[in-house]
Parts: structure tokens; sequence; C-alpha cells
């Protein structure tokens, strides 16, 4: 297991950093398997690997933090376990308050957040009020959430508002449907998706928030991931170049005659 850097040593800032980086927190099961321990066991380090995680990257300077904490299909994992990670949620929010608010951290949610148990969502209500005005870091847990249950309550919404008249059918486009998401409103685009453990899948997370998003993919447990890790994260992140679908202009110059996305309309005769 990589040995975690001490607490102060000193982070190389990468020139180009991501203004939003998602994390898929995967791993802990078969990291407490790998060693013989019950999965409670993996799920208790993993909110360890959260503390250091949420540490550097503020350290770092990154805007916004989104951690996949609990997805809509966690809900049918055995009721033993389903209990054990809401009260390790109810512990990092009551254990953390003070090092979110004595750091600028705004904390948010996405997901459906009503589904939690009160013991949970009393503590995450107060927090998210108190920290609010921060503007050092934004931190959001993706709880209760899914990328498609997002999708399609997005659009149910936008159904609802033609079937009302306040939205005509022709209105309904890219921008408006973005609109009707709780991230859109409320983070900046997504830059860079992270997932642990080896595993290459997006698992239902932002679904639509990952479209042009760059995708990293480490090998480590999340249980074992540290600020080495997202250090290689963002590293990698730097050296990469994003075209959201275009090409360079430099490299579009090199090609002769070629006058941009669209060929300009040819006149007759």
């Amino acid at each position: 297991m990589p040995a975690e850097l001490p607490v102060n040593s000193p982070i190389s800032l990468p020139v180009n950093l991501p203004r939003h980086v998602g994390i898929i927190m995967d791993g802990n099961g078969r990291w407490a398997r790998q060693k013989g321990l019950p999965r409670e066991v993996g799920h208790e380090h993993g909110a360890d690997a959260v503390r250091r995680v949420v540490r550097a990257a503020r350290a770092i300077g990154i805007e916004a933090l989104t951690l996949f904490a609990f997805s809509s299909q966690n809900w049918d994992r055995p009721p033993q376990e389903v209990f054990h990670l809401m009260a390790l949620l109810n512990r990092y929010l009551l254990e953390e308050r003070s090092e979110i608010l004595d750091n600028g951290i705004r904390l948010i949610t996405v997901g459906d957040t009503e589904r939690l148990p009160g013991y949970v969502r009393d503590p995450m209500r107060e927090l998210i009020a108190a920290s609010a005005h921060h503007t050092d870091m934004t931190l959001c847990l993706a709880l209760s959430y899914g990328g498609r249950e997002m999708i399609t309550e997005a659009a149910r919404r936008l159904c609802r508002a033609v079937a009302a008249g306040k939205l005509r059918p022709e209105d309904v486009d890219a921008r408006a449907f973005e609109a009707q998401l709780d991230s859109s409103r409320l983070l900046p685009p997504l830059d860079l998706l992270i997932r642990t453990s080896g595993e290459h899948r997006i698992s239902n997370f932002f679904l639509w928030e990952v479209a042009y998003a760059e995708l990293f993919f480490s090998e480590a447990m999340w249980p074992d991931f540290a600020r080495e890790h997202l250090q290689a994260a963002l590293d990698d992140y730097a050296r990469r170049e994003r075209r959201f679908g275009t090409v360079p202009d430099a490299e579009a110059a090199e090609e002769p005659g070629y006058p941009g996305l669209f060929p300009p309309q040819r006149g007759k005769g």
C-alpha cells in the first residue's frame, strides 16, 4: 500500500488545474476482502480516504470536488451494510463539521436526499446552511444519486412545463435540459472524472455532465487513495488537450483551405 504523505508535505501544483473534479470512490469492499476483513472495515478506511482527498483538493486549489458517496442502486445492498454506510456518513458530517467551516468549504449535495434517514439529513442540512457563504472550495456529496434518475427527473420537469404552457416544445434544447439538473445550478462544468480500483465504468454517475470531461482510471483501491494518487490524476489532466469536439486552431491552420468548423457557402455562377 502506498504510504500516505505527511499532512504538511509539499504538493506540486500542475499548471492547468481542472475547476471541477468528480471521483467514483470504488474498491472498499474488495480492499477489505483482500485483507480478510469485513466489508464494513473497508468502508471505514474509505471514510479516512475522503478526509485525505478533501484536504488535498483544497490545498491544491480545486474549485469543486464531487464525491460519489452513495448511489440510487446502493439502497439494494444488504440492510446492515446500508445502515453502516449511513452511520459512517452521519459520523463524517459531525466530525468534519469544524474542519469544513474553518477552511471555507461550502458543502452541497446532489441526489434524492429525501430518502436519507433523519439522523443523516438533519446534520447535513445544518452544515449546508452554515457553509453556504463559503467560497474557498465546494464539496459536493452525491447521495442517493443516479445519473439516469436525474436525467429522468429533468425530463419530467420539462414535460410539466410544456404541459402547463410555460414552455414551447421547440424551446426544449440542451441548454434548457441542463438547466433542470441540480449540478448545473450548483457546480461548474465537470472537467475531470476519476474512478478508483482499476474499474473502467461510469456506473450511472454524472451521465450528462461527463460528456466532455476527461477520464482517469486509477488502480488504487479507494481506501488506499492518497494525495499522490490525486496529484497523478491532475498531472495527467494537465498534459491533455481538451478539444470539445473541435480541432485546435493551429492544427486547423495546417490543413490547406480549412475554413473552420463549417465551410462557407459557395456562391452560384
